[in-house]
C-alpha cells in the first residue's frame, strides 16, 4: 500500500486514538510472573510465612491503561495501523539495576548502571520516567547510589563520575557535590534529624560524612581489618539512629552510632547459610530485622538486631525467588522489600507480614 492510499487510514487512527486518550488512565501494577493461585511465601509451609511475593517492576510493562483489560476499537485500530505500517517500538525495561528508594508519595526510584540512567516508577502520576542526565550534557556512567536529601531531593552517586548529585523531583539537577574529594562513590545514607549524608567512597577504603549543603564534615574508618576499618566498603543504610555499612571485600556488616563511632559488626566468610562472601545491599525494616544481599550466591538473607541468621531465600535462576548477581535491597514505608536483582534485569518485591523477633 502506498503512502497516499496509506494516508487516510492513519488519520482515522489518530482520530480515534487522540478521542480515546482523553478517558484512559495509565496504573501502576506490579507483574506476577508465573505465581498461579496460590501465593508464593517463605519459609514454605508448614512453618509460618514471614513474606509474601508481591510482584517484580521492570519498566513500562508496568504501567498499563485502567481499562487495558476490554480496549477500545480506537486502539484496536492502532494497533492494527501499527501493525500494518511495520512500526515496532522496543519497550523501555530496566537493564542492570543497582539500588533504590521509595519517597513518601509512593515513587519508586531505581538506580541501572546498564541504561546509564535513574528510572522513577511513578505510580501517583501513573507513568515512567528516565533521568539520564547527570551534569549539563553529560550522561550518568555508572549510577549507583540513591537516597532521599533534603527538601525533598533526590541524591544519586555516579561511582565513574565521582560525584553525587541532586535533582529535585522533576529530574532537575539542583547542583552536586564530592567530586573534588571522592574516589569512587557507591552507597549512600542519610540522616534526616542531623542532615548528615554519608557517601561510601569504595576505592578510599571509608565514608565521608557531608552536611546538606554538601560540605565534608567528618571521614569514618581507612583501609584494614579491625573494627571500624573497611575493605572496600559498598552499601549503606541509616536506620534508628544507627549507620548500617557493608564492608563487602571484609565479609561483613559493621554498624555505628550517628557520631561514626563503632558499635558492633556481624558477618564472616564462609560457605554455611548466613555467611558473607560478596555481601552488597543492606536494610533495615520496622521490626528491626537487617536484611542482607549476598550477590555471590543469589540469596538475599535476613538477620535480627543481632545479626543472628532468620532466613536464606534465593538460589541461583530466574523464577520467584530466585535471583542472579543481585545488588541492593531496600524497604518503604509499608515493609515491602525490594531486591534489585541485577542480572535478571527486574526488582522483585516481597511483602513483609510480621515481625521475626
Amino acid at each position: 500500500m502506498n503512502s497516499k492510499r496509506l494516508l487516510p487510514f492513519v488519520l482515522l487512527g489518530i482520530t480515534l486514538l487522540t478521542a480515546g486518550c482523553a478517558e484512559t488512565h495509565l496504573v501502576m501494577n506490579l507483574t506476577e510472573t508465573g505465581s498461579g493461585d496460590v501465593p508464593k511465601v517463605w519459609p514454605p509451609p508448614p512453618d509460618e510465612p514471614r513474606y509474601r511475593y508481591a510482584g517484580e517492576l521492570t519498566g513500562e510493562d508496568n504501567f498499563r491503561a485502567d481499562n487495558w483489560a476490554n480496549p477500545s476499537n480506537a486502539t484496536k485500530i492502532f494497533n492494527w495501523l501499527v501493525g500494518l505500517t511495520g512500526f515496532n517500538s522496543q519497550p523501555v525495561v530496566l537493564q542492570r539495576p543497582q539500588s533504590g528508594m521509595v519517597d513518601a508519595e509512593g515513587r519508586i526510584y531505581v538506580t541501572d548502571i546498564g541504561r546509564g540512567a535513574v528510572f522513577v516508577f511513578d505510580k501517583p502520576a501513573g507513568r515512567l520516567e528516565v533521568w539520564e542526565t547527570a551534569r549539563g550534557n553529560s550522561r550518568f556512567m555508572s549510577p549507583i547510589g540513591i537516597t532521599q536529601g533534603a527538601r525533598d531531593e533526590i541524591l544519586v552517586a555516579d561511582s565513574e563520575l565521582r560525584s553525587v548529585f541532586r535533582f529535585d523531583k522533576k529530574g532537575s539537577l539542583l547542583g552536586e557535590f564530592g567530586n573534588d574529594i571522592l574516589e569512587r562513590p557507591t552507597g549512600l545514607a542519610r540522616d534526616a534529624q542531623r542532615g548528615r549524608i554519608y557517601v561510601a567512597d569504595t576505592h578510599a577504603h571509608d565514608i565521608k560524612v557531608f552536611n546538606d549543603d554538601g560540605k565534608l564534615i567528618n571521614v569514618i574508618g581507612q583501609r584494614g581489618e579491625g573494627d571500624g576499618e573497611f575493605n572496600f566498603p559498598t552499601h549503606l543504610v541509616f536506620a534508628a539512629d544507627k549507620l548500617y555499612v557493608t564492608d563487602t571485600m571484609n565479609s561483613r556488616i559493621q554498624i555505628f552510632d550517628a557520631e561514626g563511632n563503632f558499635i558492633e559488626k556481624f558477618g564472616k566468610l564462609g560457605l554455611n547459610v548466613g555467611n558473607l562472601v560478596r555481601p552488597k545491599g543492606v536494610a533495615v525494616d520496622s521490626a528491626s530485622n537487617i536484611y542482607v544481599i549476598e550477590s555471590l550466591y543469589d540469596n538475599l538473607l535476613v538477620f535480627d538486631n543481632k545479626g543472628r541468621t532468620l532466613l536464606a531465600l534465593g538460589g541461583s535462576g530466574k523464577g520467584i525467588g530466585e535471583f542472579y548477581l543481585p545488588s541492593g535491597v531496600w524497604i518503604d514505608s509499608h515493609d515491602q522489600v525490594y531486591i534489585a536483582d541485577m542480572y535478571n534485569g527486574r526488582i522483585t518485591v516481597l511483602q513483609f507480614l510480621g515481625t521475626q523477633q
